[in-house]
């Protein structure tokens, strides 16, 4: 998803139907968060089921804001220092009009476009921190953690003169770099200054409503055309074929967890196709512009087999990721990115090859030192932000809100009557919303 800026005096290049398709492309990735939050809100228990919807949803607005004042500027202004940032030209959006193109589109759209990345990278973390974490500590860190850590390394891999793509000569074509595998290594970081949960390993935290993470899991799915396609920035052939790659990756993602599960625990789960189709995509996010249909398939098919592995690691390693954010999104995405090494292809990329089609070891080490390098970035950055936060205002909720439930006790809402019923301790007024108190 390379930005393409028109020289000084060149004449618009404004195409309706690539405009049109952005428009819709926008959209279906906006809708992806909450579908996750619906994904998220489906694998936590009823106590906290609230509390983690509102963590995708309030990410919308903070992202926003930081975004349009000042994240678009840095990310996609012109380069000053030397491919790791951009400039400050386009604060608030600043000279950038209804009459400005970007390649084919309107400036503000391709902004707007870029923004609903941002947005569901930050929703992304939320999960490896579930049922623990206080809301005023998330509202501190996300605007602080979008500045320091995603537009940087946008930058690096989209903007003009990004060190990634124009000095390294790594290929990511939708995110796998700024999005997955930076909110992957960044959950790993919060997991671990705020610690497991109350019972980690021993008290059963199943999914509460199993149909809930399937319609969140659907609608990434649907949105995710968007993510893919929508980063071809026009109504062409590349959209074409990236959409049916990340259709195809999707599907053999799915059944790749579903193969594991079955020799491995003697039984396909729901969980398990859900999240096997959301490793697919996440796989194909960085490679989908490299790799024919056949490297898809194999991209999908690796990421649901390993994924499924991986999600057991935390319990191995004592590190409680509480959605598999990490199992999932970093190594799906580290998956997927790596691959391009091995299956890029002429065809697609119009130049770079991967070891199968001959071209040698060059694009596949490159691909490893940016994977590397970003990161270990989110995840020392993210892991200082965390820190700072933890050591000025607390970043984890109390041991009672945390028996009681986040969403009664943060939010004084309950996702069902039944709620709280059965999930630790017993609830006080202390916890109870003004409009209950004294209530038989």
């Amino acid at each position: 998803m390379e930005s393409v800026t028109l020289a000084a005096g060149e004449a618009s290049a404004l195409d309706t139907g690539d405009t049109a398709w952005l428009l819709a492309a926008t959209a279906l990735v906006l809708l992806m968060t909450p579908g996750l939050a619906l994904f998220y809100g489906g694998m936590v228990r009823t106590k906290s089921v609230l509390n983690m919807l509102m963590m995708s949803f309030v990410s919308i607005a903070l992202v926003t804001v930081v975004w349009l004042v000042a994240g678009y500027s840095l990310a996609f202004g012109d380069d000053v220092f030397g491919g790791l940032i951009g400039s400050l030209d386009h604060v608030g959006m600043r000279g950038l009009g209804p009459d400005s193109v970007q390649g084919t589109v309107p400036t503000l759209l391709f902004a707007t476009f870029q923004l609903t990345f941002a947005i569901i990278t930050a929703a992304l973390v939320s999960g490896a921190i579930a049922d623990r974490a206080k809301f005023g500590a998330w509202l501190v860190f996300v605007p602080v953690w979008a500045l320091l850590v995603y537009v940087p390394v946008t930058h690096w891999v989209w903007g003009p003169g990004g060190w990634i793509l124009d000095g390294l000569g790594a290929l990511d074509f939708a995110g796998g770099l700024p999005v997955e595998i930076t909110s992957g290594a960044s959950g790993l970081a919060l997991c671990l200054v705020l610690g497991p949960r109350l019972g980690f390993k021993k008290d059963a935290m199943r999914p509460h409503n199993l149909p809930m993470v399937v319609l969140g899991a659907g609608l990434l799915w649907f949105g995710w055309f968007g993510f893919n396609a929508g980063s071809a920035l026009g109504a062409n052939g590349m959209a074409a074929a990236v959409f049916l790659n990340t259709l195809a990756a999707g599907c053999t993602g799915l059944l790749g967890w579903l193969f594991v599960e079955q020799r491995r625990d003697g039984h396909p789960t729901t969980l398990g196709a859900a999240s096997g189709a959301v490793a697919g995509l996440v796989a194909i996010t960085p490679s989908c512009g490299s790799v024919s249909l056949l490297g898809a398939l194999v991209v999908g098919l690796a990421a649901g087999a390993v994924c499924s592995w991986a999600v057991s690691w935390k319990f191995k390693l004592n590190y409680d990721d509480s959605l598999d954010v990490v199992g999932v999104h970093l190594v799906g995405g580290v998956v997927g990115t790596v691959l391009i090494g091995v299956f890029a292809t002429a065809t697609m990329t119009g130049g770079a090859e991967g070891l199968l089609y001959g071209g040698g070891l060059a694009q596949l080490g490159k691909q490893l030192v940016a994977v590397a390098v970003v990161g270990a970035y989110a995840f020392g950055v993210t892991y200082g932000i965390g820190k700072l936060i933890d050591r000025t205002m607390g970043f984890r909720a109390s041991e009672e809100q945390e028996h009681t439930g986040l969403d009664l006790t943060v939010h004084a809402e309950t996702a069902y009557d039944h709620g709280v019923l059965g999930h630790g301790a017993p609830v006080t007024a202390s916890v109870l919303p003004t409009a209950q108190k004294g209530k038989p």
